[in-house]
């Protein structure tokens, strides 16, 4: 794997920051702020898509009345208060950046996130000049699991999608890679079902330390 590729492509949330409890959160105040009880089958839903199509499927869980672009504005403004308070890097997740600096790798964020969380939970760690080519699923005709996000940031990169490596944490985002043909790897976050990975990839891990010993 690690000679197989010429430029790395990373998502974000749960990624390289630990930042699922930190929407799991601004997710629950959006159900609580509407008399329900926002549960673990409600959240399983929406793991991994991108936000307008995440929140279509949480109004259709619950019947809001609100339409998806006013849940879309809350949740993000929710976010945007919650990120400097709680969101801490995945492990492994500044040293993996420090390496792909030192090795002169090109480099990008492919996120399924709001152009404006993506930069939000970027400058938290201080990476913003590490990362000039942040991509959202916004932009795209589809979030994942469509490869639209990945095929569009490989040729922002300048590279085909076969040379470029794929790091996820969810099976979404797994998919997606995989369907624009790129090497995948996934660390699975604590809330992702394992068993959904290995129909994906073979390259599963544990940690992005794992990860780095094995590109090392």
């Amino acid at each position: 794997m690690k000679n197989s590729f010429k430029a790395i492509i990373f998502d974000l949330d749960g990624t390289l920051v630990d930042s699922e409890g930190v929407w799991h959160q601004a997710e629950e105040d959006l159900v609580a702020a509407r008399g329900h009880e926002y549960t673990l089958d409600a959240r399983s839903h929406l793991i991994g898509l991108r936000l307008d199509e995440a929140l279509g499927k949480l109004k259709a869980y619950y019947n809001f009345s609100d339409d998806v672009p006013t849940l879309v504005r809350e949740l993000d403004e929710r976010m945007l208060k919650l990120i400097a308070k709680g969101v801490q890097p995945k492990p492994g997740a500044h040293e993996m950046v420090q390496w792909v600096i030192e090795q002169n790798i090109p480099h990008a964020i492919a996120s399924a996130s709001p152009q404006s969380i993506i930069d939000a939970l970027v400058d938290s760690q201080g990476w913003l000049p590490h990362f000039p080519i942040r991509r959202s699923c916004d932009d795209e005709a589809a979030g994942k699991p469509a490869p639209d996000v990945y095929l569009t940031t490989a040729r922002i990169l300048g590279f085909d999608p076969a040379e470029c490596l794929a790091i996820e944490d969810t099976h979404t985002g797994a998919r997606a890679a995989a369907a624009a043909g790129m090497i995948t790897v996934a660390v699975p976050d604590r809330y992702a079902n394992r068993a959904l990975f290995p129909s994906i990839t073979l390259h599963v891990y544990e940690s992005l330390d794992e990860v780095l010993k094995v590109l090392r």
